[in-house]
C-alpha cells in the first residue's frame, strides 16, 4: 500500500467529555501520523457547507447542529492505506456492527454521533482536507 492521507473529526461530544486526549493517544498508538491538526468551533452555516451532500437527507439538520454544537478537532492523518486503517479502528458507523473495541459500540452513542470521523475515499479526502487546511499548514 502507498501513504495515503485522510481527513477526520474528533466531534463535539468527545472534546465536551474531554476525550480528545486519549483518543489522540490511540491514534499514534495505531500507528497514524497526524500531519495537521486545530481545534475549532464549527458555525451551523460551515457545519451544512462541509456535510452538503447530505443536504437532501432527513438527518441533515439535526447532523449540522450537532457539529456545530461545540469544539471539534480536524485532523489530516497519513499512513499506509489509511482510509481502511483509520475506518477500521473506528469501527462500524452503527453500534449494533461495532466491535466492542471501537466507540461507536460504547453506550449511549447515536449513529451519527460517534466520538469520531473520517474520509471514505480518496476523493473525499481531498475536498474535506481542502476544507479545514490550506496548503501551508499540510508540509
Amino acid at each position: 500500500m502507498a501513504i495515503e492521507r485522510t481527513f477526520a473529526i474528533i466531534k463535539p461530544d468527545a472534546v465536551g467529555r474531554g476525550q480528545q486526549g486519549e483518543i489522540l493517544a490511540r491514534i499514534h498508538k495505531a500507528g497514524f501520523k497526524i500531519v495537521a491538526i486545530k481545534s475549532m468551533r464549527l458555525t451551523k452555516e460551515e457545519a451544512g457547507g462541509f456535510y452538503y451532500v447530505h443536504r437532501e437527507r432527513p438527518f441533515y439538520g439535526e447532523l449540522t447542529d450537532f457539529m456545530s454544537s461545540g469544539k471539534i478537532f480536524a485532523m489530516v492523518l497519513e499512513a499506509d492505506g489509511v482510509i481502511a486503517k483509520w475506518r477500521d479502528t473506528m469501527g462500524a458507523t452503527d453500534p449494533k456492527k461495532a466491535g466492542s473495541r471501537h466507540d461507536s459500540a460504547r453506550p449511549g452513542h447515536q449513529h451519527r454521533q460517534q466520538l469520531r470521523a473520517c474520509s471514505d475515499a480518496p476523493e473525499t479526502a481531498a475536498f474535506e482536507i481542502g476544507y479545514f487546511f490550506s496548503g501551508l499548514e499540510l508540509i
